[in-house]
């Protein structure tokens, strides 16, 4: 049996570990607590004045910074921060809580979990491949379209929360960030080695695959040399775009048929992902299109842009992607936020519609404002009426401007504060009264209906007529509701597509 080994933090506190190595990676040893409530890791080679100095600060300054704010616990489950750093026997680690169950494999791949994988961790690279999703995974690991929009809402959330605080990740990518399709769930990871621009240099240039062009041209040259960049804030927003694009098109957005280098494999990939990367859906640019007659039948169609471009997404994201891998691809300083990210995919939330076909892989689309709307997933056409609100806000006394958001009605679907108010964000900031549904949507007999539950002005401009909480409004095209009054407050302009 292995023995138990109690140690001290820098901080003074008294922590233990089961010398059993539990994990592995590049960098670190891992080990459990006894009761497995955290692990200790340790660095693998020496290190030196400058990492001692910036994991005491990570788990110091800038972790009471996350975590003392008000709803600082919001954090806890984006991020796997570590709580403490130590020395023991000449080894620098840290310590770090648990992941959680749901990040863990339950059902694994198919045919009786033949790749070993139940249990592990879930690793993006599972859920981001039109491959290894057809041919490995289990489908009750997969999840659908609308938990990959609320994973990439809380990724963008974690990754903006950093660059917030003055830091960026350097190694952003589907190893270091956890993933749960099946509950839409998300956490960063391996943050000790976040960068702190002219302080805190990054100790790697990133993963293949998520690694920027400007640091894959440069990666040739020394550290200390001027022209080399290195991993920063522009770079996250690199990767957290590819991470974007292959976890709702389950393709990489760089890698298409050209070819740069047919002798040397090496010198093709640099140029591939560095000087020469292109947008595989570039507008005018077709020389780096995915070769559909050379892709294996696994990854359909997910292969074919003109089949699913990257333009599904919808009226919200499909800029951001332009804006990443054309506009911003070789020039950092034009690339999109995370906060961008984050507001365009709750817009894009808003605006999802339910597939009708039952066995739709997705079971969720973007709304195109098209009068046939259609599952671009599937082929499953939209059949009915169908309601859609164009919001619009308060800027003075009776005046209000579109905020260009849009809410798709569907049975069950709720209305909720930060839609009747555009004051009111639907983040970390929100208290548990403000995550409340305050009305709810519903078809009945072929007519639409929204239901009142708690919102006190709720009224039928046209008919000027107040709709009590408990009471109902009927949906029909060109209808106005005043969803709240006052500074922020909402009107609702009723459209009806009949499909």
């Amino acid at each position: 049996m292995a023995k138990v080994v109690q140690c001290r933090t820098f901080d003074g506190q008294y922590v233990e570990y089961v010398d059993e190595i539990i994990g592995s990676g590049a960098m670190k040893d891992v080990y459990f607590s006894p009761d497995k409530s955290y692990v200790v890791a340790f660095f693998k080679t020496q290190q030196d004045a400058q990492a001692k100095d910036r994991l005491q600060m990570i788990t110091g300054k800038y972790r009471e910074t996350l975590f003392s704010q008000a709803g600082g616990d919001y954090w806890g489950n984006l991020f796997c921060w570590p709580s403490a750093a130590l020395e023991h026997e000449g080894r620098l680690g840290l310590v770090a809580p648990t992941y959680p169950p749901h990040f863990f494999m339950e059902f694994g791949s198919k045919t009786d979990d033949s790749l070993g994988i139940k249990g592990k961790e879930k690793e993006g690279k599972w859920f981001t491949s039109a491959s290894h999703r057809s041919r490995f995974m289990d489908p009750r690991e997969l999840g659908d379209w609308l938990s990959y929009l609320k994973m990439g809402i809380l990724i963008s959330r974690a990754v903006k929360k950093m660059h917030m605080m003055g830091l960026a990740h350097s190694d952003l990518s589907y190893k270091n960030v956890l993933v749960d399709p099946a509950g839409g769930r998300a956490c960063v990871i391996d943050v000790d080695g976040l960068v702190v621009p002219g302080k805190y240099p990054p100790d790697v240039v990133g993963t293949p695959d998520f690694i920027a062009p400007e640091v894959v041209m440069t990666s040739h040259l020394a550290k200390e040399d001027p022209q080399r960049k290195l991993p920063q804030r522009e770079t996250d927003q690199h990767a957290l775009a590819v991470l974007l694009y292959m976890y709702l098109l389950y393709r990489h957005p760089l890698r298409g048929g050209k070819v740069h280098d047919v002798d040397d494999d090496i010198r093709d990939e640099s140029l591939s992902m560095g000087e020469k990367a292109l947008f595989v859906e570039h507008p005018s640019d077709t020389s780096n299109r995915i070769k559909v007659a050379d892709a294996k039948p696994a990854e359909f169609p997910w292969a074919d842009t003109s089949k699913l471009p990257y333009t599904v997404t919808g009226p919200y994201l499909s800029p951001l992607f332009f804006q990443a891998f054309v506009t911003g691809l070789h020039e950092p300083s034009l690339r999109p936020s995370a906060n961008d990210w984050e507001t365009a995919l709750i817009k894009t939330v808003d605006l999802i519609q339910p597939c009708h076909n039952k066995d739709c892989t997705q079971k969720w689309y973007v709304f195109d404002n098209s009068t046939k709307p259609c599952c671009p997933f599937c082929s499953t056409p939209y059949r009915g009426k169908l309601p859609v609100l164009n919001l619009y806000s308060s800027r003075q006394k009776d005046s209000y401007r579109p905020d260009n958001h849009r809410l798709m009605v569907w049975t069950g679907q709720s209305l909720f504060l930060w839609h009747v108010n555009n004051l009111i964000s639907p983040n970390e900031r929100l208290t548990q009264g403000q995550k409340k549904r305050v009305a709810y949507f519903v078809l009945h007999n072929a007519t639409w209906w929204l239901v009142n539950e708690q919102l006190p002005d709720l009224m039928d401009v046209s008919m000027k007529t107040l709709i009590p909480m408990g009471g109902k409004v009927e949906l029909k095209d060109g209808l106005q509701i005043l969803l709240a009054k006052g500074e922020g407050g909402r009107l609702a302009v009723v459209q009806m597509v009949d499909a």
